[in-house]
């Protein structure tokens, strides 16, 4: 006979101040490390290609992505642009460092953005993780995964 158990989900919230309005929610895709747009992703698909990315080959398209920010020329928000364009988008973008080519970047994406979190994002939510991003109330619902 089996005895079923029940698993309580840690369920963690972070307020933050809001980029771009909206709500989204969806799988975390968690990197510790910068996006470059210009020769770093593939717009057609969504996927980081820039060399040495420890998410090279992986999709962000209708994840919550979060990562700490831009890195390039400001071709970066004409890419990410792009991805909007060809439906590869996030579903919506958590970052930690706000500089005016991702503030572009998120605007153009069209996606709910949130920054400036009271809890690190990059310790906090793991890839995985099953986020609902607020922005217009300000705030990150982080259901963790279970192990």
């Amino acid at each position: 006979m089996e005895i079923a158990t029940e698993t309580k989900s840690e369920t963690i919230v972070l307020k933050g101040r809001k980029v771009v309005a909206g709500r989204a929610e969806g799988e975390a895709l968690v990197t510790s490390e910068t996006i470059s747009g210009w020769g770093g992703i593939n717009e057609r698909t969504g996927t980081v290609i820039e060399r040495r990315h420890e998410m090279r080959g992986v999709s962000f398209a209708g994840k919550i992505l979060v990562f700490p920010g831009a890195k390039g020329s400001s071709g970066w928000s004409a890419y990410f642009h792009m991805t909007r364009l060809n439906g590869v988008q996030p579903a919506a973008m958590i970052f930690t460092r706000m500089t005016t080519k991702m503030a572009l970047g998120a605007v153009v994406t069209r996606v709910p953005a949130i920054t400036e979190l009271d809890q690190d994002p990059l310790t906090v939510i793991e890839t995985g993780d099953w986020v609902v991003v607020d922005a217009d109330a300000g705030t990150v619902t982080v259901t963790k995964k279970r192990s």
